[in-house]
């Protein structure tokens, strides 16, 4: 009971410390909103835009979410063939680090101008493409450092290699594989965010982001940016709960 209260009442403290922290600094400063917008002068905003922070949340959501439900079926596929096979492994490897070090900032125009006019598909692909790297990775290690004594183990017993991969390969990779999608859940945000920003008349936080900077309105910049994080955390804890249904035996609590 008390462990329970200590993960609710811990992060909510460190929060509340931090937007005091914020405000200080804000105050001690002298700054301006158009400088720094502190605490006290976001949550006007968030009341001043709350229809708009509940309908662009929303979208901003379920497309970071579809993109990153994309992002495991693909990634995992892409893993466990990397994984299983060392040859594709050196064939797909350099690709996947070729791709992922090109700005994603860079590749939005060119999604943009391939197609026109489809901005809930610009958004999730993007979703997609900034969040499936770090997947296809971890499954791709997981499966590759299998200690081949268990595959060896379970194949004299007559055991398929389907079995030895439901087994041993599958349960073994599962650490990684959450540990890389906690990464994904919050980078997807970003290529959300990245179309939503560059995309003239769509819809979304990135959006009402790119509102506030062409109107000056500096504290809904800031509103956005904490709705963003809240977002992001939201989606980081579902997928906590994930691991501890699927891969409960491998989280360890730290001392």
């Amino acid at each position: 009971m008390i462990e329970n209260l200590q993960k609710i009442v811990v992060p909510v403290v460190a929060m509340i410390l931090l937007l005091l922290g914020w405000e200080w600094l804000v105050w001690a400063n002298g700054w301006p909103t158009y400088k720094m917008a502190a605490p006290s002068d976001v949550w006007p905003a968030f009341l001043r835009y709350q229809p708009l922070f509940w309908e662009y949340g929303w979208q901003t959501l379920w497309r970071t979410m579809v993109g990153l439900s994309l992002a495991v079926v693909f990634g995992t596929l892409i893993g466990m063939v990397m994984g299983l096979s060392r040859m594709m492994n050196d064939a797909l490897y350099p690709i996947l680090v070729g791709f992922n070090a090109v700005p994603k900032a860079t590749v939005v125009p060119v999604i943009a101008l391939m197609f026109v006019g489809q901005h809930d598909f610009n958004t999730i692909l993007m979703a997609f493409m900034i969040s499936f790297f770090p997947i296809a990775v971890s499954v791709a290690i997981g499966l590759s450092t299998l200690e081949p004594e268990y595959r060896d183990i379970l194949r004299s017993l007559g055991a398929s290699r389907f079995t030895v991969f439901w087994k041993i390969a599958l349960p073994k990779t599962l650490p990684e594989f959450f540990g890389a999608l906690k990464v994904a859940a919050t980078l997807a945000f970003i290529g959300t965010n990245l179309v939503e920003i560059i995309t003239p008349h769509g819809r979304g936080l990135g959006h009402l982001f790119d509102s506030g900077r062409i109107n000056s309105d500096y504290p809904l910049m800031f509103a956005v940016l904490i709705a963003l994080a809240v977002l992001g955390i939201f989606l980081y804890y579902v997928v906590v709960a994930a691991e501890k249904i699927f891969a409960g035996w491998a989280v360890r609590a730290p001392t």
